[in-house]
Formats: structure tokens, C-alpha cells, sequence
């Protein structure tokens, strides 16, 4: 096949956005264990709907970007969480990218390190589209640095409200910034997707 037909996608994965909306799906909706694998799989199939002119569409990079805490002060339970994370990224071939946490401040740099590995792919010249897995106004500058480069970019988020209160959503700016976006809790009843949806998820005992 002709690589010019090949539409290049690279993931880049803000990890607490996934990362929630694994543990909502998990623990709240009780569908199951959001997969990497099936999740690309959908990804690739709405680029194909929304983008033209190529006769393929493959995810050929993705980097997971998360801040981790020091072994003392996560629970047994979140020790196993992130052995499974782990686990399943190695399995997807995903980069895994992890940063400290700072006892005071929490999460720093995974915002700096998730743009700075964006920019190098796209500025390398290794993908067509980016797709950036956040909500976070953060990353409207890398939006609009990658598109400058002409690096199409798309928003993937979850959208959903958990039993505390608490919600997951996108900020207006990166939503009107990205050349697409894409609400993936949507896509569970959208006739198109809703199949692939529920194909990501791998029932397991909790």
C-alpha cells in the first residue's frame, strides 16, 4: 500500500483523564475494564469518518503522561491499580511517561511533558493527526502550535458526573480550538460506535 494513503495518528494521553474515566466505567457504571487496544480501534474509525482522503487509518504512536506517588502513601489497592495500568500500557505499546508528585503541589510537568512529546512527533514529521485524551484548557498553546505546523488536531474526553458530584469534562476553550472533538461517553448509544464502545471494555472481578 502507498504510504501517502496511511493517516498517521498519534495518542497522547493526559493519564488522570483516562485514568478516571477507567475507574468511573470500572467501579460506577460496573461495564468493565476500559481496554487500549479496542480503545484505538474506535479512535481510528471516527478519524476515518472525519477525516478524507486517505485509504487508512492507524494509530502508529501513543505516550501516556501521569504524575505517580511515592509507595507509602498509595493503598494497597491503588498499588495494584497502577501494576495493572502498567501492565496493560506495555501490552498496547504505549509509552509510559511518569513523573513524582510533589507532596505540596500535587501533579507538576506531566502538562510540559505531554506537550513537549507532542511537538517532537508532530514536528518530526511521524503523524498526521494528533489526539490529545484531556479535557484541560492547559493544552489549547499545543493545539494551536501543532496545527500552525499543520498537524491536525482532535479532542477525545469523557464527559460524566460521578456518584460524589464530582465531573469529568472538557474546558469550552480546547473545544473550540481542536479541529474535532469527539464526547466518547456519546458514543455508546451513537448507532455508528455504540458496538465498538462496549467492545472496549473486558469484564473482571472487582
Amino acid at each position: 500500500m502507498d504510504a501517502k494513503g496511511i493517516c498517521r495518528i498519534g495518542v497522547f494521553y493526559d493519564g488522570s483523564h483516562h485514568a478516571r474515566a477507567q475507574k468511573y466505567f470500572y467501579h460506577e457504571r460496573d461495564i468493565g475494564w476500559l481496554r487500549f487496544g479496542p480503545f484505538h480501534g474506535l479512535i481510528e474509525r471516527f478519524i476515518a469518518q472525519t477525516e478524507q482522503g486517505f485509504s487508512t487509518y492507524k494509530v502508529v504512536y501513543a505516550g501516556w503522561f501521569q504524575g505517580i506517588s511515592t509507595s507509602p502513601k498509595l493503598t494497597e489497592e491503588q498499588l495494584r491499580f497502577d501494576r495493572n495500568l502498567t501492565h496493560d500500557l506495555m501490552h498496547a505499546g504505549i509509552e509510559a511517561k511518569f513523573l513524582p508528585m510533589s507532596e505540596s503541589q500535587g501533579e507538576k510537568g506531566v502538562d510540559v511533558a505531554l506537550t513537549v512529546d507532542a511537538l517532537q512527533t508532530g514536528l518530526d514529521g511521524k503523524i498526521d493527526i494528533a489526539v490529545l485524551v484531556t479535557g484541560d484548557g492547559d493544552f489549547v498553546p499545543l493545539v494551536r502550535a501543532l496545527m500552525k505546523n499543520g498537524i491536525r488536531v482532535a479532542a477525545a474526553y469523557f464527559e460524566f458526573q460521578e456518584r460524589d458530584g464530582r465531573k469529568s469534562f472538557i474546558n469550552e476553550r480546547l473545544l473550540n480550538a481542536a479541529n474535532y472533538a469527539v464526547n466518547l461517553n456519546l458514543l455508546e448509544t451513537n448507532k455508528d460506535f455504540k458496538t465498538m464502545f462496549l467492545g472496549m471494555f473486558r469484564k473482571v472481578e472487582h
